[in-house]
């Protein structure tokens, strides 16, 4: 149990609004935050409910967003009709690191504004080309990023594991 619920409480609603101002949907954000601060590795719909002062519904909408992005994973209980859910190992980078064509979808798509223009001296074109560049440029550097933190965070953990 965090010694300052307040604040804990205070850091989830914030670090929510941050995420969904970045363009993440609102509840979503709210219950991966609360799955993060969880001290018992999960929580169930109801559970998250009752901290979140939310509705079933919007719950339900949250979590199901979140496991089609891998962030989040349902656990059934056994000898209970509820479900728990819970982070996977490495949530936050679990949804970059799926094979997810985001960003070469955003620089074809870029590409086809620059065609659609069709004139080389249009402002809007270099902003598109700039844009397909720079999609292009995360396309390949993530995966090379994403093999970075896992090298930087492996130490890290080794250091943390209890000694038996």
């Amino acid at each position: 149990m965090a010694k300052d619920e307040q604040a804990l409480h205070d850091v989830v609603e914030h670090t929510a609004a941050i995420l969904t101002a970045a363009g993440f949907p609102k509840m979503p954000a709210r219950v991966l935050m609360s799955l993060t601060v969880s001290e018992n590795g999960g929580l169930t719909a109801q559970e998250l409910s009752a901290q979140l002062g939310a509705s079933a519904a919007a719950i339900s909408g949250a979590v199901r967003y979140l496991q089609t992005l891998g962030i989040i994973r349902r656990l059934s209980q056994s000898g209970s009709r509820r479900d728990r859910y819970e982070l996977p190992e490495n949530a936050w980078y679990t949804a970059l690191t799926t094979e997810s064509p985001l960003y070469g979808v955003l620089a074809s798509q870029a590409d086809a504004g620059v065609a659609a223009i069709d004139d080389p001296s249009s402002t809007a074109t270099d902003r598109l080309a700039e844009m397909a560049r720079f999609y292009r440029f995360l396309e390949v550097r993530m995966p090379q990023l994403l093999e970075e933190w896992e090298a930087e965070r492996r130490p890290a953990e080794r250091a943390q594991a209890p000694r038996a």
